[in-house]
């Protein structure tokens, strides 16, 4: 994505030689060569279905309901399956990059993929579709975190800033525009959110297979499976993402089907880290948490991450629920958001590989809670679409200056051997802290709910309300989004604190 010229090449082939043709002033940025900007272009389109993925199929839910003649509690296992399925692969993915090279691990993901694609546009009933959508997560899971990999040995240091900012494209615009999307493809049939898939699909195949260079494998996948930790890891992961997302749809962290799972869960992962830190050879290097750079990085990335998801549940409701938007409309409304996001990713990730990254990072952090807390104070029920649109806006430029150049610091000068643990460790943690931020909001949102007559003191999510029903909403609604204000708040902190302060491609 953001290489320097000819060198990017050879660096895919031999990651250990030393770069060249970086620019010689460090203030000038390196410019991509033709092959890079190709294969970076595999790796955003790769990332950009899994997680369009997410955001469409989440608004045919009701759809599919009606159409397989399915209750609501089950179609959830449409998304549910799906995620479970990213949780139990990720931790897979050093071992396997490791094993068999990241450009062979990436086409088998992509396939995967896209089998689970079709065969999901096909299914003939509820039981089939979240069986297929598990396949379509078995693939989607290895996805990004290799196309991580790929891009932190491939890359000179001096540019990875550029590089993983577009990579990360897919990641923070795709939420933005997945439901106005899936609105438009539900209108001709639930199967299109599914199939939609297949071109894209056969195109990033064909360039995958074209343009994708071998990486020398690294050491950690030279060792045997860990078997034992395999065991551990994935059931752990599944578990407490399961038990987070059941405490978004009940609306509790206390009821018994949150948390069993979710503390059992806890205790496999705990036993995971426990055996990582004593073990020569886990499924992932925890112990690369030492690195101070990794370890602020990380900590920094899952307070930010819950933070911003959360909110990213909360504003579409409130449009649809307070101001009675469709979905679609509501996602034409974050399309002023998904822009300024892009376009500050692209300058955050320039300026990491020049300026200490606890500037650029604690810049945006503070930036994306400045625009989430003016519009928790705009909430209302009928504050100017208009005011909404520009303080979510800024609240999106803030996120495109945090996620990638964030992940850029915490992985960029880890030895090639550790890269693939490296983007796993954070792969797993942002998807914990997505679920986490995503059930603490979903649980707030409920209780501020239950208090309002729209809902019957039920804590229900209630139909679109008017007069003084939808004063109350917009309060609960309010109310809610200081919790993401808050948890940006402490990420800030640890950004300015804790980052590097040496210029951004200097250990």
């Amino acid at each position: 994505m953001t290489r320097s010229t000819d060198a990017a090449a050879g660096a895919m082939e031999a990651p250990s030689a030393p770069a060249t043709g970086t620019s010689a002033n460090p203030g000038t940025a390196a410019r991509l060569d033709r092959h890079t900007r190709l294969m970076m272009a595999v790796l955003v389109l790769g990332g950009l279905m899994v997680v369009l993925d997410v955001t469409i199929t989440n608004v045919a839910i009701r759809d599919l309901s009606v159409s397989l003649g399915a209750p609501l509690p089950v179609i959830q296992w449409v998304s549910s399956g799906y995620t479970l399925a990213l949780a139990v692969v990720v931790p897979t993915t050093a071992w396997l990059a490791g094993r068999l090279g990241t450009r062979r691990v990436y086409l088998g993901a992509l396939g995967l993929f896209l089998l689970g694609s079709v065969l999901a546009g096909l299914a003939w009933n509820i039981e089939s579709l979240i069986a297929f959508r598990v396949v379509q997560g078995l693939g989607g899971g290895l996805i990004n975190p290799v196309a991580m990999t790929i891009v932190l040995r491939a890359a000179p240091p001096a540019t990875r800033g550029r590089a993983m900012g577009l990579l990360g494209l897919p990641v923070l615009v795709g939420p933005l525009v997945g439901p106005t999307l899936g609105g438009w493809l539900v209108g001709f049939s639930w199967r299109w959110i599914f199939l939609i898939n297949v071109p894209v699909g056969l195109l990033a195949l064909a360039m995958a297979w074209r343009f994708l260079r071998p990486l020398p494998s690294a050491d950690e996948g030279r060792a045997r499976l860990d078997v034992l930790g395999l065991a551990l890891v994935a059931p752990g992961l599944a578990l407490v993402v399961y038990g987070l997302a059941e405490s978004g749809r009940l609306g509790t962290l206390a009821a018994p089907s949150v948390l069993v799972p979710a503390l059992l869960g806890l205790g496999l992962c705990a036993a995971f880290v426990l055996r990582a830190l004593r073990v020569p050879d886990p499924l992932v290097q925890v112990r690369l948490l030492r690195h101070r750079a990794l370890a602020s990085g990380t900590a920094t990335l899952a307070l930010f991450a819950s933070a911003y998801f959360g909110s990213m549940l909360l504003v579409p409701l409130y449009w649809q629920l307070v101001r009675g938007q469709s979905p679609a409309q509501a996602g034409m409304l974050a399309i002023p958001q998904a822009l300024t996001t892009g376009i500050a990713l692209q300058v955050a990730s320039r300026l990491v590989d020049r300026v200490a990254p606890a500037k650029v990072v604690g810049a945006g952090v503070t930036l994306a809670a400045g625009g989430m807390l003016a519009t928790a104070l705009l909430l209302s029920a009928d504050r100017p679409f208009w005011q909404l649109v520009v303080t979510m806006a800024v609240a999106g430029a803030g996120a495109g200056a945090t996620i990638m150049p964030t992940i850029t610091t915490a992985l960029r000068h880890l030895p090639d051997r550790h890269t693939p643990s490296g983007s796993t460790l954070l792969s797993i943690i942002n998807q914990v802290s997505v679920a986490l931020g995503t059930a603490l909001t979903s649980v707030l949102l409920v209780a501020q709910l239950a208090g309002t007559t729209a809902t019957g003191g039920r804590g229900e999510l209630p139909d679109p309300a008017g007069g003084a029903a939808s004063g109350e909403l917009a309060r609960a609604f309010h109310d809610t989004m200081l919790l993401p204000v808050a948890l940006m708040a402490a990420a800030a902190v640890l950004a300015l604190l804790l980052l590097p302060r040496g210029r951004g491609n200097t250990p």
